[in-house]
């Protein structure tokens, strides 16, 4: 069964069905966990209320890059957040360039990130649009290594993975591999190791080829293990465990459900 890495559940148009529909459409195509990712103050209840109520769905908690300029927290505020036994992960955190321009405000907000996910022994989810140098750079200098993570909807080059996966994360892949302009980020996907590898949907957005244009949903991360397993000449089954196993092994905090 495939895990769905980075989704977010509370925020698909509930006009698909809801969440429980979007987890029995995603067990249909053996897609059988799923990280219910946080972006703000507005949601992380929610996130972990949803993950309270199904046993294969796990929480984060954190601030999105790109909401730092209307809203920060403090270090007490995520420990709190995150101190429930729902929340696996802290993020997503990190840095955005392309949408913000409030640089340094980021890198504070992205700095307690990683000293909180220290202090618990959690791991990170990173964002890093158009911010490479400055994110990895951070993660370096913070000792990010302690605790790992990993680089969520990757899109950049096999330097920054490599640099990355030094640090002891890992690199998950989202619909934007399938893309026919994704040529060079194919090439990197082809590249890293079987044990460094995640696969997500994002949902609701990116949806993977051929569901491109469409709302995402958690369902849609076999076409991107599909499509994956193509890419890089392995078997189906054999991608989806190695992702899966990967995923439990970073994220320790989560259980198997027995019954997923």
């Amino acid at each position: 069964m495939l895990v769905d890495s980075h989704c977010h559940l509370d925020l698909i148009d509930p006009e698909l069905g809801g969440v429980d529909h979007l987890l029995a459409e995603a067990r249909l195509r053996d897609v059988g966990h799923f990280l219910c990712v946080s972006v703000g103050l507005e949601n992380v209840g929610r996130v972990r209320e949803i993950a309270s109520q199904h046993p294969n769905v796990f929480a984060s908690a954190g601030i999105h890059p790109n909401g730092v300029a209307e809203q920060q927290i403090s270090a007490e505020q995520l420990l709190g957040l995150a101190s429930f036994d729902e929340v696996v992960a802290i993020g997503e955190t990190g840095l955005d360039y392309f949408r913000s321009d409030n640089a340094q405000q980021q890198q504070q907000q992205m700095a307690l990130h990683v000293g909180v996910a220290r202090e618990l022994g959690k791991p990170l989810i990173i964002h890093m649009r158009d911010a490479a140098e400055d994110t990895l750079t951070l993660l370096e200098n913070e000792k990010a290594d302690q605790v790992g993570g990993v680089m969520h909807c990757f899109v950049d080059d096999m330097v920054s993975a490599q640099r990355a996966m030094d640090l002891g994360f890992m690199i998950s892949f989202s619909g934007i591999v399938t893309f026919k302009s994704a040529k060079a980020l194919q090439q990197v996907a082809r590249q890293i190791p079987t044990g460094s590898l995640l696969v997500e949907t994002d949902s609701p957005w990116l949806a993977p080829v051929p569901w491109r244009g469409k709302t995402n949903q958690p369902a849609y991360v076999h076409d991107v293990a599909s499509y994956l397993a193509e890419l890089r000449h392995e078997g189906f089954d054999e991608l989806s465990k190695s992702t899966s196993d990967n995923f439990f092994r970073l994220f320790k905090f989560a259980q198997r459900d027995a019954a997923a």
